[in-house]
């Protein structure tokens, strides 16, 4: 196997990045070998068993509308469900869900075994066969060289990893797993910059040895929602997550091993994610405070396992163990296994484009962690997009770029690759100037077309949104035409604090008030109610959302349409940016080094003035 057969794209890591990428290039019709240093812990949650959350669920969301698998892998184990900020507007409403995690892992592997085009390889890759700079293979620890089209580099945190505790430190990517030597030096022999950075993770206790009636019980949903537009599986039963608090003991104790802190002590070289710090961190930075939440997640359906979310630690294992004691309800609490902090390489993201195909090496990808990111769904969305370019670069098709306007996924590529990233690369909603456009109730109407194109969202998928699309159209028609009488509906306005009408008026004109919901409309007026019994949910809400948001859509819309005239502008082939002078010096640098492919994607790099923008279009004759 080995010699003979040449796979057009070869991911080398199987976690949340690697085995998007794999079952996308492959689900594209690419013959895909996915290499792994240990087959048992493909898709592993290394960290919380959860997918989802502030922006983040809405990437889960445009993945499983391009016809990633995240998503229904997500529906099928989870074992909680909530969809976070229902308080606040639609474009910050994010699902998010509880995972069991062993269920998660084998979910997924048995995914990709179901693809035929899928290989698999248990064994370290230590490196990159590259000719005429391009990386046409790789080489594993044994000496075996396989040959491929393109490489998916999803190392995550494994490359040179290593674990501190305390004042133990260790080789590894993950707890009780080796990491991975070689591909770092060889890539910065090649030109590649590289740096470290840092993350961490709670312990991890036995349930059965908590006392929950100490605690506050965070259940899910009433009625649960999910991640997949297709026909997956609803929640029936949820499990409760659980949620206490630390105290001034508890900072008392971890403050006793500050001294053995590798964070504190600087054995830590590599910046750790700003919004997911340590709880030592947390009681140092904001000392004023008295105490700090801890969420108790489930791992699963089955297992006695909790994670103790908010208690990220790399201090003694002891501090810990003494620490975690003296929470309400952690008073009898046994341990399976200490937090720890884990320092690994990363590529800053700037020496990508936007298909994540390094600049220096043809044919070679980035996804995930190695580009500076951290969480499981960043890293899925950039597996999937890395999967899919590289599967058409092999088959000289066009790359595929989804842009800011499109998607949370077209947001956070644009981040990494014209700006970079010095500390782990977290999505939030901020992050995105057209989060009004892209919520996660529409991800299938702005993404799935895009995916069927490819080829890798199903006709089945387009067909629901062409369903969806023609019933919210209805829907709307429906508002504009129903007429309600004052007398059936000014009840309803007094109770809700609403101004009364005086003569008849139609649905929608109700509806477009900020303190009446379509379920008050619907109690009050049962016809209306006995008209809408027949639409979708899915198709409900989107009539609902566009009726009132209706004003705001529209001028997002036009500032979308207006930005993108600056990306109509194309950069042609390598300039020379030292021949102009009247660009500032880092204008200079910065172009030189990033290299964009547009006066937008120029515009949106870290250092370029307007002034800058106005020298190129110049020059470029614009």
């Amino acid at each position: 196997m080995f010699q003979q057969e040449e796979y057009d794209v070869i991911v080398v890591g199987a976690g949340h990045a690697g085995c998007e990428a794999a079952a996308a290039a492959a689900n594209l019709g690419s013959k895909v070998l996915l290499v792994t240093m240990n087959m048992n812990t493909i898709a592993q949650m290394s960290c919380n068993p959860a997918m989802g959350g502030v922006a983040k669920g809405q990437i889960v969301r445009e993945i499983d509308a391009l016809g990633g698998q995240s998503g229904i892998i997500t529906d099928q184990t989870m074992i909680q469900f909530r969809m976070l900020n229902r308080s606040k507007g639609p474009a910050m409403w994010s699902p998010r869900a509880q995972s069991d995690r062993m269920r998660f892992a084998e979910a997924w592997r048995l995914t990709l075994e179901g693809i035929a085009n899928v290989d698999f390889w248990q064994e370290a890759v230590t490196g990159i066969v590259v000719e005429n700079d391009t990386a046409v293979g790789v080489k594993t620890a044994l000496g075996i060289a396989f040959r491929g089209k393109s490489v998916v580099l999803t190392n995550g945190t494994f490359l040179n990893g290593l674990i501190h505790i305390g004042e133990k430190n260790f080789g590894g990517g993950r707890a009780a797993e080796k990491g991975s030597r070689g591909i770092t030096e060889q890539l910065v022999e090649l030109g590649f910059e590289a740096g470290r950075m840092k993350t961490g993770t709670p312990p991890r206790v036995d349930g059965r040895s908590l006392d929950y009636s100490k605690m506050e019980a965070q259940g899910g949903d009433e009625v649960p929602s999910k991640f997949s537009y297709l026909d997956t599986p609803r929640l029936t039963q949820q499990r409760p997550c659980y949620i206490t608090y630390t105290n001034e003991r508890v900072h008392d104790i971890l403050r006793e091993g500050f001294e053995k802190s590798p964070m504190f002590q600087g054995r830590i070289k590599g910046l750790g994610p700003r919004y997911c710090p340590s709880v030592e961190d947390k009681i140092n930075r904001f000392a004023d405070k008295d105490r700090h939440q801890i969420f108790v997640e489930p791992e699963g359906w089955s297992t006695v396992e909790c994670y103790v979310n908010g208690f990220s630690s790399s201090l003694p294992e002891d501090v810990q163990y003494r620490a975690l004691r003296e929470i309400a309800g952690f008073e009898n609490a046994k341990m399976f296994r200490p937090g720890y902090a884990i320092e690994y390489d990363f590529f800053p993201p700037t020496q990508l484009a936007l298909t994540l195909e390094t600049k220096l090496i043809a044919g070679l990808y980035f996804a995930g962690q190695i580009n500076g990111t951290t969480g499981y769904e960043e890293a899925a969305c950039q597996g999937l997009m890395a999967g899919i370019n590289a599967h058409n670069k092999v088959h000289g098709k066009a790359p595929f770029v989804l842009k800011r306007s499109e998607a949370y996924i077209g947001v956070l590529i644009d981040d990494l690759v014209n700006k970079g990233t010095d500390e782990p690369y977290r999505m939030f909603t901020s992050r995105a100037e057209h989060r009004i456009l892209l919520r996660q109730d529409n991800a299938d109407l702005r993404l799935t077309p895009l995916g069927h194109e490819l080829g890798l969202a199903s006709d089945e998928r387009l067909e629901r949104v062409r369903m969806k699309e023609a019933q919210t159209a209805e829907i709307g028609v429906l508002f504009q035409k129903f007429a309600i009488e004052p007398a059936e509906i000014n009840p309803l306005m007094v109770e809700l604090g609403s101004a009364e009408i005086h003569e008849k008026t139609r649905a929608v004109n109700l509806l477009r008030r900020p303190n009446v919901e379509l379920a008050d409309l619907r109690r009050a007026l049962p016809a209306l109610d006995e008209a809408l019994a027949a639409f979708d949910a899915e198709a409900l809400e989107q009539a609902i959302i566009n009726i009132k948001y209706e004003t705001y859509l529209l001028k997002e819309q036009q500032q979308a349409e207006r930005m993108q005239e600056l990306e109509n502008f194309v950069i042609q082939g390598r300039l020379d940016y030292r021949a102009m002078p009247a660009l500032s010096h880092e204008a200079r640098e910065k172009l030189l080094k990033i290299q964009p492919e547009t006066i937008g994607q120029a515009s949106r790099i870290s250092g370029i003035s307007p002034a800058d923008v106005s020298v190129l279009m110049v020059y470029l004759g614009r």
